[in-house]
């Protein structure tokens, strides 16, 4: 190979490289956005537990996962390490609630991703309704600025989770109908 055809060759793997990076980093985006989705759509995961392991198994162990802005800084707060925000999903799925939470749809778009070799940053817009048992129901909008490391196993994980509110939005009772008590969409 010449020097040319090889520096030609380095950067077509350079850009293979982040590509990739890029398309893990959206799987493993949109899997913890899926896994927060209630009722829960994935077959085989049958409890809480089980939920928040498979979230988990998408952080490195130093992740952050905090709420940022005016809204969400003191509903939120930041959380540093696993134990830390294995604990918020603790709270947030292990206690029984009253309103119990019917439906929970995280929808994504306005994707950048910007992968700096083993590092990447991601920012999104997300919104996502919610139904209670009351028969209350919300809509939600956040902005996600959230990071990410290459391990040295090649998997990609979050180091970081940043949300900011956008807006919360009260929506009429009855707004939506005929909604799913369980997801069977994932089952064999």
């Amino acid at each position: 190979m010449t020097e040319v055809s090889a520096a030609a060759f380095q950067r077509l793997m350079d850009r293979v490289d982040t590509l990739e990076a890029e398309s893990d980093i959206r799987r493993i985006q949109t899997r913890y956005m899926f896994l927060c989705d209630t009722p829960m759509p994935e077959f085989g995961i049958e409890n809480d537990e089980q939920r928040i392991n498979q979230i988990m198994a998408l952080y490195t162990e130093d992740a952050v996962w905090e709420g940022v802005g005016e809204y969400y800084d003191g509903q939120f707060g930041r959380l540093e390490g696993a134990t830390a925000i294995r604990r918020h999903f603790e709270n947030f799925w292990g206690q029984k609630k009253d309103p119990q939470l019917l439906l929970n749809v995280h929808y994504l778009t306005s994707e950048q991703i910007h992968v700096t070799g083993n590092t990447a940053t991601g920012q999104w817009v997300h919104c996502q309704p919610w139904i209670f048992s009351d028969g209350s129901s919300l809509l939600r909008s956040s902005r996600l600025n959230n990071a990410f490391r290459k391990q040295d196993d090649g998997r990609w994980l979050i180091t970081r989770t940043r949300t900011e509110n956008v807006f919360v939005a009260p929506l009429k009772e009855g707004w939506a109908t005929d909604f799913p008590a369980a997801s069977v969409l994932m089952n064999p």
